[in-house]
């Protein structure tokens, strides 16, 4: 469901009205929330307009889901609840579920808050907590890609994945693949580029290809080994499969 037409839009309507939630989880097995506002809409939105859809239409959602005996629910969360901690100190963040969140807005809030809601509802349920995954020019793409984005295909194979395995619960990071490991968090905050030689010459190289900076310093890695351990989540389209599209001409851009 939305609130504007698509062609995969069965239910046209706003989820904050009540009629309209029922509708859309009539005869549902699986809620899959995806709807919010996002970190965009930070200082354009009043707060209580993020409250009201990112918290409010969750908790009515997950009742009205529980009443109509909805099976599942999968919830779209993002990893920018982790906020403050993401913040480097003399070394790159890695970020696992391990790392305790600090929101650093409302959007933050809010979507941490929606994820408590769907952890403490009666229904079984699983957040992915997805990483960067917007359009962005194709460099800066390619250095997210590296470290702290994922592609939106993965993305949807995660989601797919976690519906399939009923018995997962809990929150999972969904990003990668990232070529970089723990023990290199030190180095990737002061010769980030040395770290990406050593750990892939050939991504190194590629940057050097297409006439892209190759970053100096790295302040995060993103990590989806529990998702991966959890329900088999393995991303393909990374970093290499973005300069594989970029070799092959302007048409993947």
């Amino acid at each position: 469901m939305d609130r504007v037409p698509g062609c995969w839009t069965s239910v046209i309507g706003d989820l904050r009205d009540r009629p309209v939630r029922l509708a859309a989880l009539q005869s549902a097995d699986v809620l899959v929330h995806t709807a919010a506002l996002h970190a965009p809409h930070v200082g354009r939105l009043a707060d209580a307009e993020f409250r009201a859809v990112n918290v409010g239409v969750t908790a009515g959602l997950l009742d009205d889901a529980a009443s109509l005996g909805t099976l599942r629910v999968l919830y779209i969360s993002s990893t920018s609840v982790y906020g403050h901690a993401l913040v480097p100190t003399d070394r790159a963040v890695w970020v696992d579920e391990q790392l305790t969140p600090l929101p650093r807005d409302i959007y933050d809030e809010t979507k941490l808050a929606a994820e408590e809601l769907v952890a403490a509802c009666t229904l079984s349920s699983v957040t992915l907590r997805i990483a960067r995954c917007f359009p962005e020019p194709l460099p800066v793409r390619a250095r997210h890609l590296l470290h702290r984005a994922v592609d939106v295909a993965d993305v949807a194979a995660a989601g797919v994945l976690a519906m399939a395995h009923s018995n997962v619960t809990g929150r999972f990071n969904i990003s990668g693949p990232h070529p970089f490991r723990r023990e290199d968090c030190l180095a990737l905050s002061h010769d980030a580029g040395a770290v990406l030689a050593k750990r892939v010459p050939d991504v190194f190289q590629a940057f050097r290809d297409q006439g892209w900076s190759v970053p100096d310093r790295l302040d995060r890695v993103y990590d989806s080994t529990a998702a991966r351990s959890a329900f088999g989540y393995r991303p393909v389209r990374g970093v290499r499969q973005l300069l594989r599209d970029a070799a092959d001409g302007p048409s993947h851009e």
